[in-house]
């Protein structure tokens, strides 16, 4: 008896001459050359012979096969198994032949299977549904058998000799409607037992496919189905780490209500957050595996040995069990596509993604040679001689030595990438160890002494914070793994902070950060993983206070130290808004989720610009363009899902507009800057003003609300007509009609540096028409002189610096000589000229527009330069105070050209007397 349970003649050797068939296709002589089992299918069954094999397997081939048979209970194992000796004869023989790819193999046993699933579970469930009824819920609702394919069935890459990994689940409890009624649990177990054996018990005809039932919730001990409550309630208290990577490619193959079956499944294998532990879980698991197949001395296993199948799929798996919950693309099955998006993410070189592909395809060919053979569930390479060059020549090769070679590179090559993922940087002691693990004892005197070596000047002050955590609430009630983590980071910080340039900032803002993310073990295990990463963290918060604390705020932006190419490349605006419209489409319509992924882009681009800021690869002025631009991106996003979400919309596309004013008008955006913004429209719609005044606030909403994922900007909406007191989003003929006839002059001084932002181009038209019409107006010198000194007047007194801190103090912004002087005449010289300059009215910035004025004549090139460089200066010192988190004050003799400068074009430009 063969392996498949057929009585066949006996084996005759392996060259069909003993076939019945005066003839067998050059396909079909290939195949016997190398597989044993199909001569001996072709033996059993002769008419296998003339099964045609140009062209590969598909679903409607297959369920025409089955239509034209008689389906029962008791002719059901026997069609089925008929039908895969069928299938596989055109497979074999395809594939040894060359003619089939990997894929075809793998989609054609997959759709065997499928097949032979959905036409048992039919079969079956009717006649169990005579005998008992319908099994119901308790509203009467029809439930029907859902069959779960796990493994390589439910990522569509079943091997040749596969057994099928699966789970039955049903929705809900209840029972059949039945004369004889049953409940549904029994219902569906009966029907499971009958299922197993339609597919796996061994006849006369063999079998279809081995069935493994042991991943089920409790596994062998557990019950044979479950309802989604029964599921649902074991991911939640029982789930391990282990059946988080074993249902990834989890796939209902029969029955209905799917999506809630993903409902259940999806938050259990993905996290929402980044989900570093898994690597160490991966870690762990693959150890189990590697002593076992030491154990049975299986370092021939193709699939399980060093450099396998197993450890290319753990690659995978792990990046998705890491970020699947995050980006959803991740969440797909098949392994060579993970592998490909992994690479087009960045998260692996093309080179490794290349490599690590390549030895797949060439692993699971050879897997499907040993395969063949006999129809074994092998792995392993075999131990004859003879078998050994049959499978070297199966596979294209002159002898089983070339093939044994092109195999170790190849499981070399994965050897290694599988250790650049999972090798645990950590596994040694480390020097510093005895500073962290002795850091509550009272003496201190060798503490000092090293840390006074490394370089700290704090020393007290290191040792007592070292201290303080140790013995503190917040680390004794750590779990184990965090606390074993923890114990790992700090001596690994204390060496990192070191070597900076301002180390006890880096260790005390370092440790801030360790004890922010201690009860998120994910976190911990991230900069476990990575040292580089702790390294780089050590060099952010070192460097500034500011990006210390956005760290500790958004730690999920720990991430994005990984991979350094992404902190040293300029951004890519038009991918990013394109990314960003993909990513949030895909959750929709999911306002909550939308929301927090507007705010972790907008956090990581700006994390990304901090890095190479702090990095001193951008100017002030290059990164105040790069934020206005992620601001208008954001808002535009933001405005478009905010208008998705009303209920009332008389227009598929809003005529509305948002205008931005001060820093982000003037692309001038600072890291904390708020928006000062106004809602404009342009629609004659009598209801209009309503549906865009719900709009505005809806919006405003998306833009400022506190969500756990942070906020994207504070919002300033005060410089709207009437302010506070105005509604929320003015037409465009009023506020033309407000600019024109009711404005003060501050807001015209505004209106400089104004301009559309988001929304609809032709609206953002009609305010720049509208802008430009206002600025030309031709006004009186002399009043406008007046009114411009009054209000400057009025903001020193409001915010300069007053009293005898005028001697050592000075305000960068609003003291005489600072910012704001320098925007008051730039805005003096744009209402005052642009009716004879109308190019005045571009809004390039202050730079660009006192160049503009001196190339007109308005002011002295020379002074005006100086003033240019006055104005870069005071932008560079406020922005590297404000990344300390301190005040825009400086020493004034630190300033004293500057301020000089700057007062010269002041009193030349306002016509004031020299030194005023």
């Amino acid at each position: 008896m063969g392996p498949g349970g057929l009585k066949w003649p006996a084996d005759k050797g392996s060259n069909c001459k003993s076939m019945p068939q005066a003839h067998l296709s050059g396909v079909m002589q290939t195949g016997c050359r190398f597989s044993r089992h199909l001569q001996r299918l072709l033996q059993a069954r002769p008419a296998l012979a003339g099964e045609a094999t140009d062209t590969p397997l598909s679903r409607a081939e297959l369920e025409g096969w089955l239509a034209g048979e008689s389906l029962t209970e008791d002719t059901l194992k026997s069609v089925l198994r008929r039908m895969k000796q069928r299938a596989y004869t055109r497979l074999c023989a395809r594939d040894l032949a060359g003619a089939a790819t990997l894929a075809e193999v793998m989609e054609s046993m997959t759709l065997i299977a499928e097949v032979a699933v959905a036409t048992a579970g039919k079969v079956l469930h009717e006649s169990l549904a005579a005998r008992y009824g319908e099994p119901r819920n308790g509203a009467g609702v029809a439930q029907r058998l859902i069959v779960v394919g796990m493994g390589k069935l439910g990522g569509r890459e079943l091997n040749v000799s596969s057994d099928i990994d699966l789970i039955f689940a049903y929705p809900e409890d209840g029972e059949t409607d039945g004369d004889r009624p049953i409940s549904n649990f029994e219902f569906f177990t009966r029907l499971g037992r009958q299922l197993i054996a339609a597919i796996a018990e061994v006849t006369n005809d063999g079998q279809v496919f081995r069935v493994d039932m042991r991943l089920r919730p409790n596994g062998d001990s557990g019950p044979l189905v479950c309802s989604f409550d029964m599921l649902e309630n074991y991911f939640f208290m029982q789930g391990r780490e282990w059946e988080r990577y074993a249902w990834i490619k989890s796939r209902p193959l029969t029955g209905e209500r799917h999506e809630e079956l993903e409902r259940i499944r999806g938050p259990f294998i993905f996290r929402k957050y980044l989900d570093f532990g898994a690597i160490n879980a991966m870690r762990d698991l693959h150890a189990q595996i590697r002593r076992e197949v030491a154990k049975k001395d299986m370092a021939d296993n193709v699939k399980l040995g060093p450099g396998g199948i197993r450890e290319i799929e753990f690659i995978a798996q792990v990046f998705q069990l890491i970020r699947g919950g995050r980006d959803r693309s991740l969440q797909v099955k098949p392994t060579l596509q993970v592998l490909r998006l992994l690479a087009a993410k960045g998260l692996l070189s093309r080179e490794a993604e290349a490599e690590l592909s390549a030895a797949y395809v060439f692993l699971r060919r050879l897997e499907h040679r040993l395969q063949y053979l006999d129809d074994a569930q092998t792995h392993s390479l075999p131990t004859n001689p003879a078998d050994r060059e049959l499978a070297a020549q199966a596979m294209g090769f002159a002898s089983f030595d070339a093939l044994a070679a092109e195999l170790d590179d190849h499981r070399q090559n994965v050897s290694q990438h599988f250790e650049a993922v999972f090798a645990n940087p950590n596994g040694s002691d480390h020097t510093l160890d005895d500073i962290w693990r002795h850091a509550a004892d009272e003496s201190q005197s060798s503490r000092h002494a090293v840390l006074e070596g490394l370089g700290f000047r704090d020393v007290d002050a290191a040792c007592s914070r070292l201290a303080g955590i140790r013995g503190g609430a917040r680390y004794q009630q750590l779990s184990d793994l965090a606390r074993g983590r923890f114990d790992a980071l700090v001596p690994r910080l204390i060496e990192a902070a070191a070597a900076m340039p301002r180390p006890d900032a880096a260790l005390s803002r370092g440790l801030d950060l360790l004890e922010a993310v201690s009860r998120r073990a994910a976190y911990l295990a991230l900069l476990e993983q990575y040292p580089q990463a702790l390294a780089k963290v050590a060099q952010i918060v070192g460097s500034s206070s500011w990006a210390a604390n956005y760290l500790n705020r958004h730690p999920i932006l720990l991430d994005e130290l990984l991979d350094a190419s992404l902190l040293d490349s300029a951004p890519d605006w038009p991918a990013f808004r394109a990314h960003l419209a993909q990513t949030l489409d895909e959750v929709e319509p999911d306002t909550e989720r939308q929301m927090d992924l507007l705010r972790e882009a907008h956090h990581a681009q700006v994390f990304r610009l901090l890095t190479q800021d702090l990095s001193g690869l951008l100017t002030v002025e290059r990164l105040a363009d790069h934020l206005s631009e992620l601001a208008d991106i954001v808002v535009d996003r933001a405005l478009i899902l905010a208008w998705r979400k009303l209920l009332k919309r008389h227009v598929e596309q809003p005529h509305f507009a948002v205008i931005s004013y001060g820093k982000l008008g003037g692309k001038e955006l600072g890291y904390a800057s708020d928006l000062d913004i106004v809602y404009v429209f342009d629609d004659p719609t009598p209801e209009a003003a309503e549906i865009y005044a719900r709009l505005a606030t809806r919006l405003n909403t998306w833009l400022s609300a506190q969500t756990p994922a942070g906020q994207l900007f504070e919002t300033d909406l005060r410089l709207r007509p009437n302010g506070d007191a105005g509604l929320p989003v003015i037409s465009m003929e009023a506020l033309r009609k407000y600019q024109l006839e009711a404005a003060w002059l501050w807001e015209h001084q505004a209106l400089t540096r104004a301009r559309f932002t988001a929304g609809d181009p032709a609206v953002g038209a009609a305010f720049e028409a509208m802008r430009c019409e206002v600025l030309r107006q031709r006004r009186d010198l002399g009043k406008l002189r007046e009114e411009v000194l009054a209000m400057r007047r009025k903001m020193i007194d409001a915010h300069g610096t007053k009293g005898d801190e005028t001697e050592t103090v000075f305000h960068l912004k609003h003291d005489p000589g600072g910012l704001i002087d320098v925007e008051f005449i730039v805005q003096y010289l744009v209402l005052g000229h642009a009716w004879q300059y109308c190019e005045l009215t571009e809004n390039k910035g202050n730079i660009a527009l006192l160049a503009m004025a001196a190339a007109r004549g308005l002011i002295p090139a020379e002074l005006a330069e100086q003033v240019r460089d006055a104005y870069r200066d005071y932008r560079r010192m406020q922005h590297a105070l404000r990344l300390d988190n301190r005040q825009s004050r400086v020493a004034p003799d630190s300033v004293t050209q500057q301020v000089a400068a700057v007062r010269a074009l002041w009193n030349l430009v306002f016509n004031l007397p020299q030194g005023n």
